[in-house]
Order: C-alpha cells, then structure tokens, then sequence
C-alpha cells in the first residue's frame, strides 16, 4: 500500500539529460530554415575533453543545459521557441554588466552579446551574420564542457571550458571600423570562465551571469599581437564587408619623428628610459641611484630680493636648517614668528602677485 502511495519523482526534461535534445524539435522555426549540423563539434569534445562526468550527474546535467540553450540562442530566432529557459524571468549579464533579456541576444548574436569593444573586435561594427562568419570560419568546431559544479539548484554556479583550434584566418572588426585579419596557427584556443545561473523547476534558465576574459581569446589567436588592418567601404554591410576582395590596407609601419616634434625616442619599443624621464621633468633624471634618494643636506635656501641687491635668507628654509638666534627667542618666549603683524595688512608689493 505505502509503496502504491509514493509518487515518482517527475522525469528530469530531455534538454538536461541529452545534449542534442533541442537539435530534435519540429514545428519550430530555425534560423535557417532546418537545424544546424553539430555532429563534428560533438565529434571534437569526445575526443578532446578533460572531464568524464557520469551519467546523470550534476555536472552532466548542467553540460547538457548549456549546450541546448547555446542551440536555441544561437539558430531559433523565435524566443517562444527556446526550451531552455523561462521566458518571463530569463537575462543574462558579463563580466557584471547590466542584465541583458533574451531579445537583445536574439537582435545581436550570441557574440556580439558576450564580447565587449576591443582592438581585435567590436560589436558595434558586426551584426549577427558577420559575428557568426567572422567566428565559425576561423575555427568551424568551438566545443564546451563542464569542469566543476560548485552548487546546485536552484542556484548553480559552476566553472567551464570552451575549446576548439583555429584552422582558418580570423577576419572580424575592431572597435575602430577596421577589418582586422590574423593568419591562422592551426593551434588551439582554449578559454575558461565562470557562470553562476539560477533555474526553476523545471531547470529552465532565469538568471545567467558569467565572468570571463574574452581578451584571452584575442591574445591566442594572435599571440604575437601581429594582425592586418584594412579600411572599409561603409556602405557594405558587415557581413558583405567580411567577404568584399576590395582592399584598402592601413600602414602600421613606424615612421621616424618629425624635426621639432616634442615627442621623445625613435617610436622604437626600446626608447632610452633616461631620455623619457628627462622629457617628462622627472627630477631624477641623470643621476644615479643613490644620489636619486640621498638626503638634503642642511641648507638654507636663498632668493634675491627684487633689488638683486639683499643677500638675507628667505622663508624657504630646509626643515633640517639649524634655527636662527632670532627665532629662538620668539619660540622660547612662547610666540610665534610674525604673530605680531596684521593679516589684513598690504603685503610689499614685491610679494604681489
């Protein structure tokens, strides 16, 4: 009888326990007209992942959520069409920007809504199409795992990687209009980050926030920091733009500094520090380490009067100068040096600025 009482436990959604639940649906309406073919990217994390979870587990579970969510935001342009996430409660947020919804994603792109302005890619200058060429070309496989699961629901933060190798150039825009190329290594990129996301009951995606370095990603497609940069025709589109053979290469070379120009060295990296320190008023300029922080010694700084002519010291005194007889006996009396003058009277005009 007890046994005829219990409930089952409701069956975990298809979209947690396989990875390709999503690629499955019918009647939806995919961006491009049927679902995208991820089998060589699956093919890629088989054979090159660092993690086996068991089946079931945690850190399976929430693998398998983010790969059906990163499907339906990336190819289903109908928002009522994702599985994957509560639609009344679901936004996302980088790097602690401020939280986005899921129709910024939609008009912007998966990339475009993850990576900020930089020199080797600006959003600003892409749109969803170019964003996908500019990525997937470079490297075709991008795959992803789950490495820790620190918590769980209904608040699940969990560590990540997202791997794949640049087979082809990278060609994208920079945050200044540029077409930037890097020529492909044939290495790997491999970047890593933090999500912390909230779920209902249904394990639907809420809140999704994520830390990562996406100059990461820059610094291992161009390792040496050596990239093409070409201007564009602005009447292209940016998709177009990415594609058009018309080539308009900027001049990166270093060119030598005019005569009379203030800036200082050569444009060389290795500019010679003392120089740069001399053009800059650094009082240690020229000299050597330990007369840089050696002491004052005792010393009384003078200033001629006006006339030229008064060889009597100044107030600008070192505080390590001996004091005066004079100022002594003001002190030992229990004055104060000039405590006897009107503050409101005129000062000399030698004093006037």
């Amino acid at each position: 009888m007890a046994a005829a009482d219990t409930q089952a436990a409701p069956a975990l959604p298809d979209y947690v326990t396989d990875p390709d639940a999503v690629l499955k649906d019918k009647n939806v309406n995919w961006r491009y007209g049927r679902a995208p073919d991820y089998s060589k990217t699956r093919k890629v994390f088989a054979e090159t992942k660092t993690m086996n979870h068991e089946p079931l587990s945690l850190p399976q579970l929430v693998e398998n959520l983010v790969k059906n969510w990163e499907v339906e935001a990336s190819f289903k342009p109908t928002l009522s069409d994702w599985r994957t996430v509560d639609p009344e409660k679901y936004s996302f947020a980088i790097n602690g920007s401020d939280p986005q919804d899921a129709y910024y994603m939609l008009e912007q792109g998966t990339y475009n809504a993850i990576i900020a302005p930089n020199e080797y890619y600006s959003p600003e200058y892409s749109d969803f199409a170019s964003s996908h060429k500019t990525f997937k070309r470079m490297m075709p496989n991008f795959a992803w795992e789950v490495l820790e699961v620190y918590s769980g629901p209904p608040t699940v933060s969990f560590r990540w990687r997202h791997w794949g190798v640049m087979k082809n150039d990278y060609v994208g825009f920079n945050n200044k209009g540029e077409k930037v190329s890097a020529k492909a290594h044939g290495g790997a990129i491999d970047i890593q980050g933090v999500t912390v996301a909230t779920v209902n009951e249904k394990l639907q995606l809420q809140g999704v926030r994520t830390w990562f370095d996406p100059m990461d990603m820059f610094r291992q497609i161009a390792p040496s920091g050596v990239v093409k940069k070409e201007a564009i025709d602005k009447k292209l589109s940016p998709g177009d733009a990415l594609d058009s053979p018309a080539k308009a290469e900027i001049d990166q070379t270093r060119r030598p500094m005019e005569e009379g120009s203030t800036a200082v060295g050569d444009g060389s990296t290795g500019a010679d520090v003392q120089q740069l320190m001399a053009a800059a008023g650094c009082p240690f300029a020229g000299h050597d380490g330990k007369s840089a922080v050696a002491p004052y010694e005792p010393a009384v700084a003078t200033s001629a009067r006006s006339s030229g002519e008064s060889s009597e010291p100044s107030k600008m005194e070192h505080p390590n100068a001996p004091l005066s007889e004079s100022t002594l006996t003001i002190l030992g009396a229990g004055k104060q040096e000039d405590g006897d003058r009107d503050p409101y009277a005129k000062l000399p005009e030698e004093f006037q600025s």
